[in-house]
Parts: structure tokens; sequence; C-alpha cells
């Protein structure tokens, strides 16, 4: 069905004076269009901001179409939405779409995204489906019940090799967040502070494909302990961490917020460091996405990643923190108390042991996915075992991580990015290169390969 509603004349036949045939004139096209697309922003939003169907129509049908609209124009820029979208590319191969989520900080942006309007912006109806687990999130979206999800930045890595599921070619278009983890112990512990003091204990992470499982590998390996023979390491989804910490089912874990500071509110746990104090800068959780959406709908996926890049250069303000917290809190995304977002958002958190901490950047925004991350990630991999053989460590990360997309929409919305797609860091006082990647697998001593 057309998306165009002209007048049918039986006295003429269709116009050859544009694109479509079917105005006198390409400026008649152009216009036809654009109304068009207007059309599709005002009833994206309207839903996105009134999602219940019977709800949106008693509203509709009290007030008028007209001044529903004005009313939605004082609360939402409709005018800007309409001007993005038209600069997207106009035609959404898919207007209505599902992206899951795990109720996690590190989804924020995807998260924020639905309930502040950034999706609308582009004429996008996007459902975000909160989910129980990683192992969910990858099956739903291979099987296409999800058109992109919040994903564990290894795991398209993962997917696309086929390491833990069928091989199928997966992205990352843009990283969620970076920070934003940490070890946190039982308070029992609390006496344990040297990792060394750990072996026997038991730790969870929340996929076997994490950066949390790598790092806290590498934390422990640093230490001198073995993490397969010296401790457990069992994979646990993020909602049921601190459970498993109060019921003493595990020792610790190395986990996302806002679990950690969960279990301090909740008086179980302390948070023994944070990952940032591991590898400042480190990726954690990423908008993922098929290779099939990404080449098969353009300019939805256009459309979706600037939503997404939007919403991460909002986060990434800090000014902006509190309202997200408030936005991102409720029962139907995170379902956490307010004051416990608020700690990780701002930095200003409780410990667990009595003392408030100041880290502006424990939790930072930045959507960039820098190739180096895609190779550091895939030298862990084979650290552990979970690759074998020989890899082609830069062909892996430029197909999957899309540093050149991210980088092209982050500068058009205003959000410079880095000159280069790799970089140097240094974790743990060991620098790792990533023209050098077998280099530094056979620099550890603690490794399975």
């Amino acid at each position: 069905m057309s998306i165009f509603r002209i007048p049918f004349d039986p006295d003429t036949k269709l116009h050859k004076g544009c694109s479509c045939g079917r105005h006198a004139t390409q400026a008649d096209h152009d216009i036809d269009l654009r109304q068009a697309q207007d059309r599709a922003v005002e009833g994206a939003v309207m839903r996105a901001l009134f999602p219940d169907d019977a709800t949106r129509r008693n509203f509709i049908r009290s007030v008028g179409a007209g001044t529903a609209l004005a009313a939605i124009s004082t609360l939402f820029p409709l005018g800007a939405a309409k001007e993005a979208f038209a600069q997207t590319g106009g035609k959404l191969e898919k207007q209505k779409l599902k992206v899951g989520f795990i109720p996690i900080t590190c989804a924020t942006p995807i998260i924020m995204a639905h309930p502040m309007g950034f999706y609308a912006k582009y004429g996008l109806d996007v459902e975000v489906v909160k989910t129980a687990g990683w192992a969910v999130i990858r099956d739903k979206a291979m099987n296409k019940e999800y058109d992109a999800a919040h994903m564990l930045s290894p795991m398209p890595i993962a997917i696309s090799m086929g390491v833990g599921s069928n091989p199928v070619p997966w992205t990352v278009p843009a990283i969620e967040n970076i920070n934003g983890q940490a070890i946190t112990l039982a308070i029992k512990h609390k006496d344990k502070r040297d990792p060394k003091q750990w072996k026997g204990m038991k730790f969870a992470v929340p996929f076997d494909y994490s950066m949390h499982n790598y790092l806290l590998r590498y934390y422990l390996a640093e230490a001198g302990l073995d993490p397969d023979t010296d401790v457990q390491i069992r994979a646990v989804p993020p909602p049921e961490m601190v459970a498993n910490l109060r019921a003493e089912n595990i020792d610790g874990f190395l986990g996302p917020d806002p679990m950690n500071q969960r279990a301090v509110y909740d008086g179980v746990g302390f948070i023994h460091i944070l990952s940032r104090d591991i590898w400042d800068g480190h990726p954690c959780c990423a908008f993922g996405a098929s290779k099939e959406f990404v080449t098969s709908m353009p300019n939805t996926y256009q459309a979706l990643l600037k939503a997404i890049i939007d919403a991460t250069k909002f986060a990434s303000n800090p000014a902006n923190r509190k309202d997200i917290a408030t936005a991102i809190a409720p029962a139907n995304y995170l379902n956490q108390p307010e004051t416990v977002i608020e700690q990780i958002l701002t930095g200003t958190f409780a410990d667990g042991l009595g003392g408030v901490k100041k880290v502006p950047d424990r939790l930072e925004f930045d959507p960039f996915p820098y190739e180096s991350f895609a190779v550091w990630i895939l030298t862990q991999m084979k650290r552990w075992g979970q690759i074998k053989g020989d890899v082609d460590y830069h062909k892996i990360a430029t197909e999957v991580f899309l540093a050149t997309d991210a980088g092209r929409l982050m500068k058009s919305n205003g959000f410079p990015p880095p000159e280069s797609t790799t970089k140097k860091v240094t974790i743990m006082g060991k620098v790792f290169d990533p023209a050098k990647p077998e280099d530094y697998l056979k620099s550890f001593a603690i490794k399975r390969s």
C-alpha cells in the first residue's frame, strides 16, 4: 500500500513528472513525501508518549488530533524530530522495532531513548523489551524476535565466530558504556582485600563471553591465581547476583551496575574495586545488530543508530544524569530505587564499608567502537581457550566493530569521533598494542592457550 494520499482522477493517467509517476512534478512528489514522513513522526511520538492504545485513542478523541499534537509540541520538539527524520533518508524499511535489553545501567542509552523520546525523534516506534539473561538476549536476537539488542561487547564477536552458538555475522555499531563494573564481595569478606586471599572462593560473572569474565580473570591472574583452578567462576544473570550473594551461594561477583550498588544498598556486600581501576576506559556493553539487519534495512539501521548516539551524547553530560536516573529507575526499565541509580550515574556513592566515594567517571558513555577493543577481546578469548588456532584479529575486528559508521554519525550529531579506530591502552600496568596481539598474548604467565 502506498503511503501517499493522492486523489484519484479517472480521466487522467499516472503522471510522469516525478520519480514515482504519481505527481505532476517532482516538487509535488517531495511535498507529499515530506507530509507522509511528518505523519510517521507524529504517530511514533504519540505512541511513545501513550503506549497503551486505548489511552492514546481516548486522549485524541477527547481533545481532537490537532489539539493533541499542539499540546505534545509544548513538551516534545516535534519540528526538530521531523527534520531529523527527513535527514535520515526518509523512508524507513521498518518503523516498529523490538530492542531487547538486560535491566542494568550499561543499557542506559538504549533504555532512556524510549521514555526520553530519542527513538521517536527519528520516526521510530521502538519497544524496549526487558530480558532475563544474556543467553536469552542472544537467542531472541538470532531468532529475529528482536530487531537489535543490548549485548555484552564480546557477544557479537562470539556469535560471528560461532563460539557458543551457530555462526551468524553480527556487528557492534556502537558501544553503550565504558567502565561501569565493579568487584563486589560479601560483607563477611571485608578483611580479605588482597586477592591472594581469595583461593577457593566462588565468583559470578554475567556471561562467559563478557568483559566481566575477562577482567575478573585478568585481575586474578595478575595476583597469581589461576581463574580455572584456584577459584570457581560461574555465569549468573545480573538480576540474580545480589540474591546469590545474600544466600551465600557466591562470595562475590564482577558484575554490572546496579548490582554492585544494590548489594551495598541492601547491606549484603561492599565494593572492593571499580573496573575502571583495572582498565580505565574499558568497553562494557554494546548495541548489537545482525549484519543482515544492517545491510537489508539501511535507513532503519541508520535512524536507530543515530537515536542511540544522540542518547549516548545526552548521557555523557553529567548535568543530565539525575534526570536520566529518574527516567530509567521505574519497574518497566531497571526496577531499582532511584537513589541507587543516581549514585551510580553521578559517581558519588556509598562503598558498603562506611565510606562515601566520589568517582565521576565510575560510569561513562562513549559510543565509539574502537577496533582495538575487539582485538583485545579476541586475545582474551584465545588466552582462556574459548577460541583456538590462528586468529585474523584485524579482519574480525573491522567486520564486527563498525567504527566507520559510528564515526560518521557521531560527527553528524555534533559528537566528535576520535581520529583513529585503534589505540594503545594500559591495563594493570601492562601496555596493550593492538598491532601486536600475539606478542601480548604470549606475555602472560597464566593462560590456557
